[in-house]
Order: C-alpha cells, then sequence, then structure tokens
C-alpha cells in the first residue's frame, strides 16, 4: 500500500514570501519616503550644478550668490502662507503642485543652459520659482509626514525617514559632482526636473482619506493667527525655535563662509574642507541609524543636550584643527544633531493636533532659516572687526549659552514619550505631559526636513 502523496509536493514549488514590512511603514509612509529619496538624489547635484551653471555663464561668486539669495527670499516669505494653505486644503495635493512647479522651474532652467547663454535675471527669476514652490511643500510635506505614522514607533519611523533622505543626499552630491565634469551642470538640472517628476507622481497616490476633512475657515489670516497661538502656547516649542533661529545662522556663517577660508589659508585647499562636510552627512546617517533603536523618555531633554556639539565645529575651526581631528568633529556633530532632529520631529507629531501641524511647521521653519541670510551676510564684516578667530569662538559661545539658556525652561526638561501619540484635537494647546509611559531645505543643520 503506498502512502498518500504529500498535500506541499501536490501544491507545487512554494513562491518565496515577501519581505515583512513593518506595521509603521504603511503605504502612505512608503511612497513619501520614496519620493524624498527621489528629490534628494537630485536636488543635492542641482545646487551644486546652478553654481556651475552661473559660473560658466561668465558669473562670478557674487552672482552665484545672488542666485542662492533668490531662491531663499521666496522660501521666507511663502512659508507661512505655504503652511495655512497646507492646513486647508488636501496636503498631497498641495506638495503634487510644488513638485510640478519645481520639476517645470529646473526643466526651464536646464534647457537655457543646454541651449543657450543663460542670463543672470533668468537664472534668479527660475531660482525664485523653485524656492516658492519649496515654500509651500515643505510644510504640506512636514504634516503628511507625521499623519502617516501613529504609535510608539513614530520615532523609528522618523529616523528611517531622515536616514533615506541624508544618504540620498550625500550620494545626490557626489553623483552630481561627477556628473557635472564628464556631461555639464544643464544634464544634471534635467536629471532634477525628472527626480521631481516622479516624486509628484509618487505623491499623487497618498491617501488622505484617514484625515478629517477641513472645516472651511475664516479665511488666511484667521488660520495664521490661530496657527501662532498654536505655536506660541507652548513655551518648549518657541523657545527652541528662537535658539536655531540663531544656533542655524551661525553654524551655516562658520561652515559656509569661514569652513572655506580656513581650508584655503590653513588646511591646504578645499579637499579636507570637502571631506569634513562629507563626514557630517555621514554622522546625520550614524545618528539616525541610533535613532531607530533607542527611544529617550524624555524627549526634548536628550535632543537639547545634544545640540552642545554644534559648538565644536565653529571651535575646531578656530584653532584651527588638523583634518583628522575636524572630520572627527564633524562626524560627531552630524550624529548628535540628528538625535535632536529625530527627537523634535516625535514631539511635534505627540503634542501638536494634527489639523495645525503645517501652520506650526511653518513657524518653526520660518524661525530656524530666517536668521540665516543676515548671519552670513555679517560673516564678513564680523571677520575684518573681531578677525576670524574671534568670530568663530563667538559662533561656539553663542551655540553653547543659547542651549544652556533653553535647558532652563522646564517643559524642555520634563516632556516625555507616550506610549502612543494624543487624538488630534482642534482645541486650544494642552501643556504637555510630564509622566512618562514607555522623544529632523534644504538649509538648516538642524531642523526636521
Amino acid at each position: 500500500m503506498t502512502s498518500p502523496p504529500d498535500a506541499a509536493a501536490d501544491a507545487g514549488p512554494r513562491r518565496p514570501r515577501r519581505p515583512h514590512r513593518p506595521s509603521w511603514a504603511g503605504r502612505n509612509y512608503t511612497l513619501l519616503t520614496a519620493a524624498a529619496i527621489a528629490t534628494n538624489l537630485g536636488s543635492q547635484g542641482a545646487l551644486i550644478a546652478s553654481a556651475f551653471a552661473v559660473l560658466e555663464s561668465g558669473g562670478d561668486a557674487g552672482d552665484v550668490g545672488l542666485v542662492a539669495a533668490a531662491r531663499t527670499v521666496p522660501l521666507v516669505l511663502f512659508l507661512l502662507v505655504g503652511g495655512a494653505l497646507a492646513d486647508r486644503l488636501p496636503r498631497h495635493r498641495v506638495m503634487v503642485a510644488a513638485n510640478a512647479v519645481n520639476c517645470v522651474s529646473q526643466a526651464t532652467f536646464a534647457a537655457l543652459v543646454l541651449t543657450g547663454d543663460p542670463r543672470l535675471w533668468q537664472m534668479m527669476a527660475l531660482a525664485a520659482l523653485g524656492g516658492t514652490g519649496h515654500a509651500f511643500f515643505s510644510p504640506a510635506s512636514e504634516g503628511m509626514l507625521m499623519s502617516s505614522v501613529s504609535g510608539e514607533q513614530a520615532g523609528r519611523a522618523f529616523a528611517l525617514y531622515r536616514m533615506s533622505m541624508h544618504g540620498a543626499g550625500i550620494g545626490g552630491a557626489a553623483l552630481g559632482g561627477a556628473l557635472i565634469a564628464v556631461i555639464g551642470p544643464g544634464w544634471v538640472l534635467a536629471v532634477d526636473a525628472a527626480a521631481f517628476l516622479v516624486a509628484g507622481a509618487l505623491r499623487a497616490f497618498l491617501d488622505v482619506s484617514h484625515i478629517p476633512p477641513r472645516a472651511p475657515g475664516a479665511g488666511m489670516v484667521t488660520d495664521l493667527r490661530d496657527g501662532w497661538r498654536e505655536f506660541i502656547g507652548r513655551p518648549w516649542l518657541w523657545t527652541i525655535v528662537v535658539q536655531f533661529a540663531v544656533v542655524n545662522a551661525v553654524v551655516v556663517a562658520a561652515e559656509s563662509v569661514y569652513g572655506p577660508l580656513v581650508a584655503r589659508d590653513e588646511l591646504g585647499g578645499a579637499g579636507p574642507w570637502g571631506l569634513a562636510l562629507a563626514a557630517f552627512g555621514a554622522g546625520t546617517v550614524g545618528g539616525a541609524l541610533v535613532m531607530m533603536r533607542w527611544k529617550p523618555r524624555r524627549l526634548l531633554l536628550a535632543g537639547t543636550l545634544c545640540v552642545f556639539p554644534l559648538a565644536l565645529p565653529p571651535a575646531g575651526l578656530a584653532v584651527p584643527l588638523p583634518t583628522a581631528g575636524l572630520v572627527v568633529v564633524m562626524f560627531l556633530t552630524g550624529l548628535s544633531i540628528e538625535v535632536f532632529g529625530v527627537s523634535w520631529m516625535t514631539a511635534l507629531h505627540q503634542e501638536v493636533p494634527e489639523e495645525k501641524l503645517s501652520r506650526v511647521s511653518a513657524y518653526d521653519m520660518l524661525g530656524s532659516i530666517g536668521m540665516i541670510p543676515v548671519a552670513t551676510a555679517l560673516a564678513g564684516p564680523a571677520e575684518s572687526a573681531f578677525g576670524r578667530t574671534y568670530a568663530l569662538w563667538g559662533c561656539s559661545a553663542l551655540v553653547v549659552l543659547l542651549t544652556a539658556a533653553v535647558l532652563t525652561v522646564p517643559d524642555v526638561r520634563r516632556l516625555t514619550r507616550r506610549a502612543a501619540a494624543p487624538a488630534a484635537s482642534a482645541g486650544t494647546p494642552k501643556a504637555p505631559e510630564t509622566s512618562a509611559v514607555s522623544a529632523d531645505a534644504e538649509g538648516a543643520v538642524g531642523r526636521a526636513g
């Protein structure tokens, strides 16, 4: 008597199982992360390409600065409007529209560079159009990301998202630099336009059915006023934003103005400074990896303590440290500021009502970048008045003093992680809970992106 055939054998060869996706990595989160990788791969190379396009058209360093300023000014001007609009309309539609604007601006920029002799005013106008698109995109993007995750794994989700962005940015900068040398800046700008097209297509498939319909507001001014009340009603929120308004400004000034000068005069050229900046980028990826496993109980206390290392790069340039020391300092700084970035996003996700996230994010971003143009403009006069070394030590001292001041705010020290995010509420801001249950632009160094 023969034994019955094996059921498994009758069923034929088994298909390999698909890798299990974590519960916190839902459809929206996956689409948002994939789109962010695409845009960061393109945009980091495009920033380098736009500078070379200006230089190859006969411009000088001042013209490069004008194009950069043309991108920044509308970003500052329209951020608050973008935040209010993103809390009024479906956020994914705002994001797709902004991606379309960026795609058109970069495609036109690329066409001008590839087919003729672009004028400075044309490049400034296109940079301004791109900055306007970014002003509307960023608050909508941050609000959409925070609404796409829930529960106590939110910090891990934000860490993976930021790690993906930073990794793509590092790769995009390296790839963009290489492609500029081989095929020229025009084609790199065209690649960036294509990246925005891909990202916009991905974001068009975002599902917003879980977000309650927003009641018609009384007007844009009223929406902005409500967002301001939400922002100013939380001492931990506005004090850290004020802190970073100065911290980001002095650190960016030190690294963008003084860093290249120190590298030229003391370290032997641009190579060592480029290596140090790459080490900072690698540190941010390392910090995101740390935050995928570490969930500090006191969110803002852990994050704020990790802001102190931002004083190290200006101090290292003031000494100045040799290249190896500067690389170590920049890596540790990148790692520590990423701990802050993830903790900050987790705190916003936990404490701010969902329907006001974009407006609060807009006030946060405005504070974070608003002082950067002023600081970079004053860096030269400060060097002339006090000397480069004292100016750098001054930058370092401001970081330490402001961070120590923020630690005197009780809510910064006491805000703790909850097991699950609270339900969104349209009411008045509630005080952060202090009992524990179970805490990142293009541009600014420590903010959520």
